[in-house]
């Protein structure tokens, strides 16, 4: 509507429309006067006129008087109304302001979508109330710890002021203070069960600190007056108890007596209060003494003076081992009687005091070791000496406190776990240790002198050299060195006191060095069977053989050859022999026993190859495995040295059988086989070769290797020449005829063939330098059917008759004829022989 209003107002003020008015007048006169007899009231209608428009002009100029004074009238109320309005809108967009204030002021601050409020007037009240109740909590708490504090300095004032020997008396201020706390702590649980704030548990641990420390301050003034005896006595120095004063003595058993009784009284309260048990309890007295220890310790070896070396950890060692050493008759004589009567007379003093100086070096290695991490050297070096102190100690008779665990395990103990008991330290001594080993292996190898042969009598008990002849004891310097590194690998983990730790560094240590000079060995033998074949190449690694261009023939030929293999046996031998020995000595024994009884270990061990599997080798898992921990390695050295004997044995028969050949067919020829030397020798000259090379070899191998396996290898050697002389030139000797056309050897030729079988013989004794009856054993077979042939006619009659008879003292025959009996030849093979007589 103020729209319709001020739109009729606009038009109520327009001028009057002309155009409008003449239209509506023109309209009414045509109406009025539409005929002319009309027009004679024109002029009343003219004057009606005039006298309305005058009035109307009048009410006009009325109207527009009293139009202006509306309007001015209506401005200025709108004028009042408008600054009204604005009034009121500004009114209206404050209190717009101050709801959405007031709405904002009822919403809780606890409200996640309203983080940044403040919070309510009931909040506030809250909040006030909280804080009013933790007020009075803190006051409580206050209360509570100026009670336990007062109760403290009464206790320290009480014992200060106690006149000695101290009674039960003297701790009565502590065992009030001890049973305040008690009963703060029982409070506070109930408390605490109940829903209480976690502020209970502080009061709880603060109290109790007061109770400890109290304890602890009651122990110094106690131990300041038995420092001050101590003086008195010299102490640290090794005391002379007898020369000391008596007056000196009595204060100082006083001083002890009274640390001992405080010492009791706590416990007796710890039991009372249900405390849990410690596991070692370090007597008072003795800590005090191990203090002013601690006190020289630091100034000498954790300072900046010369004695504080890091690649001297043997001084520290041997400070403490000094140390227990000199004191133990002071602790043995005097502080043990000193215990005589009290809780702990069963306490062996002396353990108990080098228990409390124990940690002393376990505080030195945690802080020396993390140094050693990057000098491998110095930490093997640390390690060393840690475990020789640990071993010195068990020797003196000290065993070392140990946790439980440890117990279930079974371990030692001892400060050297401070360094193994860590897996990060352990495994940089390990691989420091493996290093070490490795490049001292690779330098022994590496020798110029690795595969000498000599006789090993330097560094083998008086026991095993009583056991064996000197002679026996022959090895390369190689193998001799490796036995000692090896050896030396064990002196340096046999202390360890873990069987975990010892398993690991056998098998990542110790094992590996004799797989690679197992190894190597093989190899070398590869590489002389590549020499002597077809393909003539020279392979880097061969025994003794530096460069590719020697002759291979020279190489792995004659004396040289046999050389070459004679290493390679007597250092696989050797190798072998220290193995059978190691694995029967007792740490070998307990530690395979070890590996076998726990899982853990001997999943371990059934992962590497070079441990034999015990499961297979044991009747039942709870037996003890048969087998040593070295029988897997000793059985594959047994194999390298039977292939490198084997070798040796096939190099010499191979090369005399080849010296054979040439006189094979000189004795088989129809020229030769007829001809006797102007001499009387019925010895051709083309068997000479072969005697010279056989002899040549068996005196290199007398002059080699032990007289055992000479002897063996020998045997091999002889049985295998012989039968192939018996095959080649008797049995089945090219030239003969056989059947009913059978044509036999010639006198002379039966004689040349006997008197070549001796000459075999003699040339074995004599370069094996040995008795007839053992040179000629291996070769029965040969002379037995060399001296058919060459007996004369009246000599084997006996045999001839009872052998072709079939009668059953034939061997008795055969023995008359050759002193061997049938030499190991079948009667078939003998009426073969006997049957190659042309007097028969």
């Amino acid at each position: 509507m103020p729209s319709t209003s001020s739109q009729n107002i606009q038009h109520l003020l327009e001028p009057p429309d002309v155009s409008a008015a003449h239209q509506s007048a023109l309209e009414y006169l045509d109406s009025s006067f539409a005929h002319i007899d009309h027009l004679d009231g024109l002029d009343e209608v003219l004057l009606q006129t005039r006298a309305r428009g005058s009035e109307l002009q009048r009410q006009l100029s009325t109207s527009q008087q009293s139009i202006d004074s509306l309007v001015a009238k209506a401005r200025v109320e709108a004028l009042a109304n408008l600054d009204t309005a604005r009034g009121l809108a500004e009114d209206r967009v404050l209190m717009e302001s101050e709801m959405t204030h007031l709405s904002h002021e009822l919403v809780s601050s606890l409200s996640p979508s309203n983080s940044d409020a403040s919070p309510t007037l009931l909040e506030d009240i809250e909040t006030m109330h909280r804080v009013l109740k933790e007020l009075e909590s803190v006051r409580a708490y206050v209360a509570v710890i100026e009670r336990a504090l007062t109760l403290s300095e009464g206790a320290l004032s009480q014992l200060r002021d106690a006149p000695s020997p101290i009674s039960t008396s003297s701790t009565s201020e502590y065992c009030r203070l001890s049973a305040f706390v008690n009963n703060v702590v029982q409070t506070c649980n109930a408390v605490q069960e109940a829903g209480s704030v976690e502020q209970s548990l502080h009061l709880v641990t603060f109290v109790r600190r007061i109770r400890d420390k109290t304890w602890s301050d009651m122990r110094g003034v106690l131990s300041a007056k038995l420092s001050s005896m101590l003086d008195n006595l010299k102490w640290p120095m090794t005391i002379d108890y007898p020369v000391v004063s008596v007056h000196d003595r009595k204060s100082f058993e006083s001083a002890f007596k009274d640390l001992i009784f405080l010492q009791e009284i706590g416990e007796n309260l710890e039991h009372s209060t249900n405390q849990p048990e410690r596991g070692f309890v370090g007597l008072y007295p003795l800590e005090t003494l191990v203090h002013a220890i601690s006190l020289r310790f630091k100034y000498h070896f954790e300072t900046e003076r010369e004695t504080n070396r890091l690649d001297k950890p043997e001084w520290y060692l041997s400070h403490i081992m000094n140390v227990a050493h000199d004191h133990r008759p002071f602790m043995e004589n005097v502080v043990q009687r000193l215990l005589l009567g009290t809780r702990y007379q069963h306490v062996n003093a002396w353990q108990n005091y080098i228990t409390l100086l124990v940690p002393i070096l376990e505080r030195k290695l945690r802080r020396t070791v993390p140094t050693l991490l990057s000098h491998p050297a110095l930490l093997a070096h640390t390690v060393y000496q840690a475990l020789t102190f640990d071993s010195n100690m068990r020797e003196l008779g000290y065993e070392f406190v140990i946790s439980t665990e440890a117990k279930k395990n079974e371990e030692k103990g001892g400060i050297s776990s401070v360094i193994l008991g860590q897996k990060e330290w352990f495994d940089a001594w390990l691989e420091g240790e493996k290093t070490f080993a490795e490049d001292q292996y690779h330098e022994i190898i590496s020798a110029s002198d690795a595969w000498v042969i000599v006789d090993d009598d330097s560094n083998d008990s008086d026991e095993y050299k009583h056991s064996r002849s000197v002679a026996e004891i022959k090895a390369t310097n190689s193998s001799r060195r490796i036995k000692a590194l090896v050896e030396q690998v064990t002196d340096r983990y046999s202390p360890l006191p873990s069987f975990a730790q010892r398993t690991r560094f056998l098998i990542h240590v110790q094992l590996p060095i004799l797989e690679q000079y197992y190894s190597r060995i093989s190899s070398s033998l590869d590489a002389f069977e590549t020499l002597s074949s077809a393909l003539v190449r020279a392979v880097p690694g061969a025994l003794g053989v530096e460069g590719t261009k020697a002759d291979s023939g020279k190489l792995t030929g004659g004396v040289e050859g046999s050389q070459r293999l004679c290493k390679a046996l007597l250092g696989a031998r050797y190798v072998e022999s220290a193995m059978q020995r190691w694995g029967e000595e007792e740490f070998y024994l307990e530690l395979w026993t070890e590996i076998n009884h726990r899982a853990s270990l001997r999943i371990r061990a059934e992962m590497h190859p070079s441990l034999p599997d015990s499961a297979n080798r044991r009747s039942n898992k709870s037996d003890a495995p048969e087998c040593t921990i070295f029988e897997e390695l000793i059985t594959q050295y047994t194999n390298l040295a039977s292939r490198a004997e084997d070798m040796l044995v096939n190099q010499v028969c191979g090369e005399t059988e080849t010296a054979l050949r040439a006189h094979f067919s000189a004795v088989t020829s129809p020229k030769d086989g007829d001809q006797t030397m102007d001499d009387g020798i019925a010895v051709p000259p083309t068997l000479l070769p072969s005697i010279a090379l056989l002899s040549g070899h068996l005196t290199f191998l007398r002059n080699t290797l032990p007289n055992a396996v000479t002897t063996h290898i020998y045997r091999r050697i002889a049985v295998h020449i012989s039968e192939h002389i018996l095959q080649r030139e008797i049995l089945f000797r090219p030239g003969l005829a056989r059947g009913q056309l059978r044509g036999g050897l010639a006198r002379e030729q039966a004689r040349s063939v006997r008197a070549e079988c001796e000459l075999w013989v003699e040339t074995s004794q004599a370069a094996l330098r040995t008795s007839r009856a053992r040179a000629e054993g291996p070769w029965g077979r040969l002379l037995v059917a060399g001296r058919l042939l060459g007996a004369g006619r009246h000599e084997v009659e006996r045999a001839i008759t009872e052998v072709l008879g079939g009668q059953d003292g034939w061997e008795d025959a055969l023995d008359a004829v050759t002193s061997l009996g049938s030499g190991g030849l079948g009667k078939e093979e003998v009426k073969t022989v006997l049957r190659l007589r042309d007097d028969l």
